[in-house]
C-alpha cells in the first residue's frame, strides 16, 4: 500500500507555541497553581498530559473570578477583552497564549468598532474563536456561518459600513462565496480575509492528497474546527474519508481493499499521534 503524509499535518505555528508557553509556566512557576482559560487547544490528549502537570481548566468569567492567585494562560483561540479586564482587576498573573494571527483579528476588530463600522464576522458562532473576536467588536457584531445566514442577512444602517473578517480556520471558498452575497446587497463594505495562511494551505494540500487516493484519514480531536473542515473538504474529493482522534479509532478493515491511502491532521494534533497511525498503516498494510 502506498501511504501519502500530508506535508502541513499537525500543529500549527500558534497551537505548538501555546503548547510549549503553557509546559513553560508549569517549569517556570513550580509549586504556583497553573490554569488555562479553556482547553488551551482542541485536543483531549495535550489536555490530559497537561492535567498530570497539576494545569486546571477554567471555562467562564465566573470561575475566573473564584480565583484567587495563580497564573492563567490565555488559550490559543483567545478570548474577549472583558477576561483581561477580570485578571487586570484581580491582579492575577496572566500569560497571553492567544495565536497571532487572531490577536490581529482582534485589533482590527478593535480598531474598526471604534472608527463606527459594525462588524460582520465568518465563522461558527459556538467557536471560542469566535466568541472571544465577539468580545473586542463593541457593543454588537453578526456572524455569519452558512450560505443562508448571508442571504437572510440585513444590516438597518445602511450608511454604516460594514467590516467583514473571517475565524483563522474557515474554509477559503466558501468565505469567498459568503462574503459575495453580502456584497450585493450594496453595503458599504471593507472586506478582510484572516484565514490564517497555514489553515489555507493545510486545506489545499489535503484535498489535492484526497482527490488522488482510494481513501483518506484525517487526524483530529472532535472538538477540533480546522480538523472538521479538514473532513469536508476531504469527504468531497475521496467518498472513502475516515475521521478518527486517535490509532484506536482506526478501522482496519475499511482500509484492506485499497491501495493509495493520504494522511492529514488538524492543527492540534501532536506528531505523535500522526507518527503512530502513519507507522501502523505502513506497517500492517
Amino acid at each position: 500500500m502506498k501511504v501519502e503524509l500530508a506535508k502541513t499535518a499537525g500543529f500549527c505555528f500558534g497551537v505548538k507555541r501555546a503548547v510549549d508557553m503553557v509546559y513553560e509556566q508549569v517549569r517556570r512557576y513550580e509549586g504556583r497553581k497553573i490554569y488555562t482559560y479553556g482547553p488551551i487547544i482542541h485536543n483531549e490528549e495535550v489536555i490530559k498530559d497537561l492535567a498530570k502537570q497539576g494545569v486546571k481548566v477554567i471555562h467562564s468569567e465566573e470561575e475566573l473570578a473564584q480565583i484567587k492567585e495563580g497564573v492563567v494562560v490565555i488559550r490559543s483561540h483567545g478570548v474577549a477583552k472583558s477576561v483581561y479586564d477580570r485578571m487586570e482587576e484581580k491582579g492575577i498573573i496572566c500569560v497571553d497564549a492567544t495565536c497571532p494571527f487572531v490577536k490581529k483579528i482582534h485589533d482590527i476588530v478593535a480598531k474598526e468598532s471604534e472608527k463606527g463600522s459594525h462588524i460582520v464576522i465568518i465563522g461558527d458562532g459556538a467557536h471560542p474563536e469566535v466568541e472571544g473576536t465577539r468580545g473586542w467588536a463593541g457593543d454588537r457584531a453578526d456572524v455569519i456561518q452558512t450560505h443562508e445566514e448571508a442571504r437572510q442577512f440585513v444590516h438597518e444602517n445602511k450608511s454604516q459600513k460594514l467590516c467583514i473578517v473571517s475565524q483563522t480556520t474557515f474554509n477559503y471558498n466558501k468565505f469567498k462565496d459568503l462574503v459575495e452575497i453580502i456584497e450585493e446587497k450594496g453595503y458599504d463594505i471593507i472586506v478582510l480575509n484572516t484565514i490564517c495562511n497555514a489553515t489555507k494551505e493545510r486545506q489545499e494540500e489535503a484535498r489535492r492528497i484526497a482527490g488522488r487516493v482510494d481513501a483518506m484519514v484525517v487526524i483530529g480531536d472532535e472538538h477540533s474546527s480546522n480538523t472538521q473542515k479538514l473532513f469536508e473538504i476531504c469527504k468531497n474529493e475521496c467518498l472513502n474519508t475516515y475521521y478518527i482522534q486517535t490509532l484506536d479509532d482506526l478501522d482496519m478493515n475499511q482500509l484492506r481493499s485499497v491501495e493509495t491511502v493520504g494522511i492529514t491532521a488538524g492543527a492540534s494534533t501532536p506528531n505523535i499521534i500522526i507518527e503512530e497511525v502513519q507507522n501502523y498503516v505502513r506497517i500492517n498494510f
